[in-house]
């Protein structure tokens, strides 16, 4: 018997999308009592103060502070604070539909007739609608093949804290929940999909201007990734994280070597953002994003080679 449910919200600086990704959990067609967790990463947007002036807004919400320390280390502080016996991991930029929690309670509780080693993961859709995210409908893109990812799941808290919870070496962007989401296979949760509770993750529609912050990530994911490979160095890890030749074949040719590049394509992307199409601009981006993103990873790779 569940007494309580935690959904564990790590944020840092989205006040604007966090208020409608509050007021959605706050609006739970739910009976089981829960608590929203609001973990701030040392926001400097006035997320603190906005959330401390207004209780009678969130009477769920309890608000955790920590410096600005990263994703792993806020969803730790989570789950270490959680009181329920099973947690939600939501992002902090996702707007979910009423019936959100009651889905995966139905799922979760299915599964339970064959043992309690399952987690539920849900739909989640991308959308750069701010006014209206859940109006946004699914697409081909939005289809996810990830075992455990931390922006909309549900698991019973005893699992995570069985696995050892996230790695805190992971301080930059990508792959914490993923690695998790390995060592959490490795003691037999099975993994149940539930479309019916969906999340609609925001994001501003994409520009130019957002290129040099887009690139770095790459960098970033390249550098994680390597660290993910390090503590399960496998084949199916490396297929992840892009660390195989079939990889840099295909970015290789795709982004012709790397001639085609933010600044070769600036004036492409530039006219279809003018005309409308921001999406399919993001969609060419990711080609030199991605062999950004391959360079990184066996740059990295080279750097823990000669450390050692």
């Amino acid at each position: 018997m569940v007494n309580m449910w935690s959904i564990v919200i790590p944020t840092y600086n989205r006040l604007p999308i966090l208020q409608k990704c509050l007021q959605a959990m706050e609006a739970q067609n739910f009976t089981t009592p829960y608590e929203i967790v609001v973990v701030d990463d040392g926001s400097t947007d006035g997320t603190v103060e906005f959330l401390q002036s207004h209780p009678q807004k969130f009477p769920h919400v309890r608000l955790v502070l920590q410096n600005h320390e990263g994703a792993a280390i806020a969803r730790n502080t989570g789950i270490d604070v959680a009181r329920g016996e099973v947690i939600v991991f939501i992002d902090s930029d996702l707007v979910v539909t009423p019936i959100f929690l009651s889905a995966h309670a139905k799922a979760l509780e299915k599964s339970l007739a064959n043992g309690d080693r399952a987690f539920t993961y849900g739909q989640v859709i991308n959308t750069a609608n701010f006014d209206e995210p859940t109006s946004e409908p699914v697409k081909i893109t939005d289809i996810s093949h990830a075992f455990f990812a931390t922006g909309n799941v549900a698991i019973a808290k005893h699992w995570l804290l069985e696995a050892g919870k996230f790695d805190t070496g992971f301080r930059q962007y990508g792959w914490e929940d993923l690695e998790l989401g390995v060592r959490l296979k490795n003691l037999g949760l099975r993994l149940i999909k539930c479309p019916e509770a969906v999340g609609y993750h925001w994001h501003p529609a994409f520009t130019i201007e957002q290129l040099p912050a887009l690139v770095d990530v790459e960098a970033q994911r390249g550098r994680m990734g390597v660290l993910f490979y390090q503590k399960h160095p496998t084949w199916q890890v490396r297929m992840m994280i892009q660390m195989t030749w079939l990889h840099v074949l295909l970015w290789g040719i795709l982004s012709l070597g790397g001639l085609l590049n933010e600044r070769s394509l600036r004036p492409l992307l530039t006219w279809l953002i003018n005309q409308g199409k921001p999406q399919l601009a993001l969609e060419i981006a990711r080609i030199f994003l991605n062999w950004y993103n391959v360079k990184g990873v066996y740059a990295a790779y080279r750097e823990t080679r000669q450390s050692l």
